[in-house]
């Protein structure tokens, strides 16, 4: 094993990280306001808004930082999949503007207040459906000719894409109930619980859903699922989820565990990741473009390489202090006023 080969392995586990963590972290304060519409009363979105209020700006560092290290580490990655990704990549970029401008002027006005609660609604449901079509147009592959993007303008719009945005909105949705089960009380709490059960099954049904259609994608994604011996490193992803699910429907069945069914869909959506990673792996732009072929220079990802080194461990330290000194239920009466 050389030393780009282990240079360019490294840079693709910190951006698989990168994405993961924004995510889940991101993940759930996307979904905290994809429920808006089952609190409509002023009180109860003002207690969900605070409860992500001081970690959700926080949470997109990793999102720039994966985009960045994307760029930087695997520039032809870069320059194949963004313009076949870019009108939900433009789309995810607006919504998170409109969510995070309603956050700041939600608070600001009275007569006004329903529409920065529809912008909060709004912008989180297209970023989070971006997201979901994003994933879903690299991972049923993307046209490359030479050392270009070779496909068309629409061609990020297939049942499969429109399945994994859906997938994605469920997903969040659930891990924003799971969310407001740890950090809120009373009413609220009660209905959030009867939400994680509705979109547990949801998540659980689209997980299914995408599972049983990605391996007619490409024929590598059978082989590596279904063909022997591959199976063998296969068989212990989905017999995971299965456990996790069974896991997470136990802990909600007991109003006790509060904070069991957060973990428990964080679980879940690790699960999915690893999925991914075995289904794609060692491409990065599936079936077309290895991460080596892909790479920056060795001496471009050793400078980068140790740049990164004091950054990550920066961020997640102020991300777990930040984290900490917000822990506990949200005080109804207080706030991000």
């Amino acid at each position: 094993m050389n030393v780009s080969f282990d240079l360019t392995v490294i840079f693709a586990l910190i951006i698989a990280f990168a994405i993961f963590a924004y995510v889940v972290m991101d993940g759930f304060d996307l979904g905290v306001a994809l429920l808006f519409p089952f609190f409509p009363e002023r009180r109860d979105r003002d207690v969900m808004m605070n409860s992500v209020a001081p970690v959700w700006d926080g949470n997109e560092t990793w999102l720039i930082l994966g985009g960045g290290a994307l760029f930087a580490a695997f520039p032809l990655a870069y320059a194949i999949l963004m313009p076949a990704i870019y009108t939900p990549a433009v789309a995810m970029l607006l919504g998170l503007v409109f969510r995070g401008v309603a956050f700041e002027f939600r608070w600001r006005t009275e007569r006004g207040r329903f529409l920065w609660d529809f912008a909060f609604f709004g912008g989180s449901l297209v970023a989070a459906f971006a997201q979901g079509v994003a994933l879903g147009t690299i991972l049923q592959g993307v046209k490359v000719t030479g050392r270009t993007y070779g496909g068309g303008w629409w061609d990020w719009v297939t049942p499969f894409t429109m399945l994994t945005g859906v997938a994605v909105l469920a997903g969040y949705a659930l891990l924003g109930a799971t969310w407001l089960l740890m950090k809120t009380s009373g009413d609220l709490q009660d209905r959030s619980w009867r939400l994680s059960r509705v979109f547990t099954f949801a998540t659980l049904g689209f997980i299914g859903a995408v599972s049983l259609a990605t391996p007619f994608l490409e024929a590598d994604y059978w082989r590596r699922w279904f063909a022997w011996p591959g199976l063998l490193i296969t068989a212990p992803v989905p017999l995971a989820v299965a456990a996790s699910a069974f896991f997470l429907l136990r802990a909600l069945a007991n109003k006790r565990h509060e904070i069991q069914p957060f973990l428990l869909s964080l679980a879940l959506f690790f699960l999915c990741f690893v999925g991914l990673g075995v289904s794609i792996w060692p491409y990065v732009v599936p079936g077309r473009v290895t991460i080596w072929q892909a790479a920056s220079p060795e001496s471009s990802q050793a400078f980068m390489l140790v740049g990164i080194a004091i950054m990550i461990p920066i961020i997640l330290v102020y991300t777990a202090y930040a984290y900490w000194v917000f822990r506990g239920k949200i005080d109804p009466e207080a706030g991000y006023h």
